[in-house]
């Protein structure tokens, strides 16, 4: 610690207003940011007789403190937001924060002459309009909400440059999701931009104006005779009234609200948000928090409070907390002020709130049980390394990887394995039998497996978009998508996730010099081979390889069992199955009698059965070939 003399002599000066302090190591970094409603009596504590403190953290802190430095505020709601921002500026070694800087995802409409519509992470002063958020593991909500808008009202979401000139549109005009902007027959500039905000509207949940709109063009385009143009206004019109009744139905009466609980334990605690919006729960949130040891679950709740707030667009009318944190007050004008209206800031006693607080708590604690257990491992540090190579906005949290095997006899296989946060996800392997693809090509192997992976995906969405029970199996996209090749292999899946609009970040392995074959490089990356990313490519490559293979061996055991059986005219399918399943091998049916062969398939085939395998022994065993 400084001299107290000196540090005596700049006490004095600390006015008596709100405000943060900064108080600073021997080197002058910033170690810890507070708040305080009166600074003169705040900082003051810190440099009196510590023996009587009972949090051992605060007793070690006042022994690093050499300087400090004070900002006066006008009120404590414009000095709580100064501690957010200076605490996320420095990143104070002895300040509870978020171990991730996470954001939201949330539908975005761009502000450019033909806008698009995506999902986004990050909020811009950039014109565009932003409408969410949605929950951090459920970006499939996002992407169904983006899906319904632009079936409803063809917006597009690609990321090319929109010149009027291309020579053909790509797959969403023929499927309507789009209304080709981008060729000269396409929507114009005046109706597209007619669609945008007819969108922007319904995102708004200004449905009822939306209808008005759309029933006046509709009997205006009946009266005109253009039937075909009315009629597609009139589907229009259904389905936003049935998606209106449905929304309606459920949120009469009902507020928008944040429900908050923290679990604790040792350096890290996890706060559990529970998204209730018109009065639906539609996902929940967790966040990790880091330096927390010797801190009490209120103050770091109240310390995670702040730090998510304040890059938040939106605040809803109501946050409920597990328990009271402090500065509630202050809080709750800053959040009513950043909402422009009165927002409450509660602690349930009882009710349904309480209830929704324990549900936050027990998965607060399960996810903070899981987390402990994954930081012991190296896949965080991989999937990190791997997001800042390949300069990916988010974290590859679920990786699909695809490899091709081909058969002697022509048979080709294709597989799918699926990682999620660097572990696999086993029920989520698929394997593919190639259909369309000819000869051993691995480029058109790759393409057909794309396709039907990703089509089985938007016939899926599509049942999901119609509220019909559906096991989710193939709509969940992946993060990053792994091919086992090189330059030419990658094209050939990038020309597939063009086709369907998917903007995946994708890459290819080359197996011999394990070279990482990126979209942004012209040349391939050789990554160091003690790196974590590549460790994590090859191990997910592999297993992609190996489940090819093993499919690939199934087949060709199954092609050397019913070699045989192939051979005999008037042996289909179902008889081969029926044989092989009643006998158990080919083998076996030699030694059977045709009376018992007749059993399964009949008399007449069953002689034909008989005398074909007598007269064509296997020379594998040397008792038939002798026979």
């Amino acid at each position: 610690m400084a001299s107290l003399p000196n540090l005596e002599e700049k006490l004095k000066l600390v006015p008596a207003r709100p405000g943060v302090y900064l108080m600073k190591d021997a080197g002058g970094r910033v170690i810890y940011v507070g708040k305080a409603a009166a600074l003169r009596n705040r900082v003051r504590q810190y440099f009196q007789d510590s023996s009587h403190l009972e949090s051992p953290r605060i007793r070690y802190l006042m022994s690093k403190i050499a300087d400090f430095d004070v900002v006066a505020c006008e009120n404590e709601v414009e000095a709580l937001l100064l501690e957010v921002n200076l605490i996320k500026r420095h990143q104070p070694p002895y300040n509870v924060r978020m171990a991730d800087d996470k954001a939201f995802p949330y539908v975005k409409i761009t502000n450019e002459a033909f806008p698009k519509i995506s999902m986004t992470r990050r909020v811009l002063r950039d014109g565009a309009k932003y409408f969410g958020p949605y929950p951090y593991h459920e970006p499939k909500l996002v992407r169904r909400t983006i899906r319904t808008i632009r079936k409803l009202f063809k917006i597009r979401s690609c990321n090319i440059e929109i010149t009027r000139d291309l020579p053909r549109p790509c797959l969403d005009y023929y499927i309507g999701l789009c209304t080709a902007p981008c060729v000269s027959w396409g929507a114009t500039p005046e109706h597209y931009n007619d669609q945008v905000r007819q969108a922007t509207l319904f995102l708004e949940g200004k449905h009822e104006s939306v209808l008005d709109e759309l029933r006046v063009e509709m009997d205006r385009a009946a009266q005109a005779m253009e039937f075909e143009r009315a009629a597609q206004l009139r589907d229009q019109i259904q389905a936003m009234e049935a998606i209106y009744e449905k929304q309606r139905a459920a949120s009469v009466g009902l507020e928008d609200r944040d429900v908050m609980a923290i679990a604790q334990a040792g350096d890290l605690a996890c706060v559990q948000i529970l998204f209730v919006r018109a009065g639906r729960l539609q996902g929940q949130e967790h966040f990790v928090l880091e330096n927390t040891r010797g801190v009490s679950r209120a103050e770091a709740l109240g310390e995670f409070v702040k730090q998510y707030y304040q890059d938040a667009p939106g605040v809803p009318r109501e946050v409920v907390l597990q328990e009271p944190i402090e500065d509630m007050s202050v809080i709750a004008e800053w959040l009513s002020q950043k909402r422009g209206t009165k927002v409450d800031v509660i602690v349930p006693q009882r009710g349904a709130r309480e209830r929704l607080v324990e549900m936050a708590a027990e998965n607060a604690a399960l996810f903070l049980q899981h987390e402990r257990a994954r930081r012991s491992g190296l896949e965080g540090a991989a999937i990190k390394e791997l997001q800042e190579i390949l300069n990916l906005e988010n974290p590859p949290f679920r990786i699909e990887a695809y490899d091709v095997s081909n058969l002697q006899a022509g048979e080709t296989v294709g597989s799918m394995v699926v990682f999620e946060g660097g572990r696999p996800l086993k029920r989520d392997y698929r394997r593919f039998k190639m259909k369309w693809a000819e000869g051993p090509n691995d480029y058109a192997m790759f393409q057909e497996m794309l396709h039907r992976r990703f089509a089985l995906g938007r016939e899926e969405q599509e049942k999901l978009d119609r509220d019909e029970p559906v096991r989710v199996k193939w709509s969940v996209l992946p993060d990053l998508v792994l091919i086992d090749g090189g330059r030419g292999q990658l094209n050939a899946a990038l020309d597939v996730l063009f086709e369907y609009n998917h903007m995946i970040p994708a890459v290819g392995l080359a197996k011999k010099e394990e070279l990482v074959v990126t979209v942004a490089d012209p040349e391939p990356v050789a990554l160091p081979r003690d790196s974590h990313a590549l460790q994590l490519l090859q191990r997910i490559r592999d297993e992609a390889h190996r489940f090819a293979n093993t499919y690939h061996q199934k087949l060709r055991q199954r092609k050397v069992v019913f070699s045989a059986l192939d051979e005999i005219q008037g042996i289909g399918e179902k008889r081969k199955r029926d044989l092989i399943r009643h006998f158990g091998s080919v083998r076996q049916i030699r030694q059977a009698s045709v009376e018992q062969i007749a059993g399964v398939i009949g008399p007449k085939m069953a002689q034909k059965v008989s005398d074909y395998l007598q007269q064509h022994p296997d020379v594998r065993y040397k008792d038939e070939a002798i026979r």
